[in-house]
């Protein structure tokens, strides 16, 4: 079994990264910033935050699915707000999505907020409403079933420290795993975390028996080139039994956001 994890940076690659996805058809794909605007059919929309300015994919939550046709596809929203057409504006939801392989049952499911609650009136001030889903899925190859949950980690506007919302955060993320697992069950909890590679986060984790792939890996980030700031790391994948992992990568290429896709073999 294959598991990505990606921030899709709201389709900006969106010819890169299609055709990718497509061809590497992870079991379980975990996409963060998936931006969902059925009130239009228009293929590009631009997100405005003061000097924030950044084309997105209107409806890139309908361009995954279509570039993945065997996936069961679940899209969990965080706000809905607007995104531009020129002087028009469009309502449009932003959230994560999740999509699992049709040929793994699912068989538990978990979707909750791991800062503030859903925003249907704008997106709002930093830090955001930010989601969580979790699938738990059973492997007929394995003979076993497992979860998988996954989550944006709120933006700070001060930058990646450990603050007390981020503690809650991880105190929720780590709740929602338990809620959507059987005891003793395999579990995988990933996303881009926004939060530096020695956060109270990851630690929060490590208390709860989760072993950290990237930072444990030795790999040098998890950005890609397309990012220019200071720092390296945002995504992180943990697992509670390590010993199942066969393979474990961050891509660098192709690049297909300005976040590298981290693959999990089972």
């Amino acid at each position: 079994m294959r598991i990505m994890c990606l921030n899709g940076w709201g389709g900006t690659l969106h010819e890169e990264l299609l055709p990718y996805l497509a061809q590497s058809a992870p079991d379980i794909l975990c996409l963060q910033e998936v931006v969902h605007s059925p009130a239009t059919d228009k293929d590009w929309l631009t997100y405005r935050d003061g000097d924030h300015v950044l084309p997105q994919r209107a409806n890139f939550f309908r361009d995954i699915c279509r570039a993945l046709p065997d996936h069961v596809a679940v899209f969990c929203p965080a706000a809905q707000g607007v995104l531009w057409d020129g002087d028009s504006a469009v309502p449009s939801q932003w959230g994560l999505a999740t999509f699992v392989q049709r040929s793994l049952p699912i068989i538990g499911q978990v979707q909750g907020f791991v800062h503030k609650d859903y925003a249907p009136d704008g997106y709002g001030d930093h830090p955001r409403s930010r989601s969580a889903h979790g699938v738990r899925v059973h492997d007929p190859a394995a003979g076993r079933a497992l979860s998988v949950t996954h989550m944006h980690g709120l933006r700070d506007l001060r930058g990646k420290m450990d603050t007390p919302a981020r503690a809650v955060q991880a105190a929720r993320l780590r709740s929602l795993s338990h809620q959507v697992s059987r005891r003793g069950e395999l579990r995988v909890i990933c996303g881009d975390f926004n939060v530096e590679a020695d956060s109270a986060t990851l630690r929060h984790l490590a208390e709860d028996g989760l072993t950290e792939l990237v930072t444990a890996g030795g790999f040098p980030g998890t950005r890609s080139s397309h990012y220019t700031k200071p720092g390296r790391f945002a995504d992180y994948m943990l697992i509670s039994e390590p010993e199942a992992v066969r393979d474990f990568e961050v891509v660098t290429d192709p690049e297909v956001s300005d976040h590298c896709p981290l693959v999990l073999t089972l």
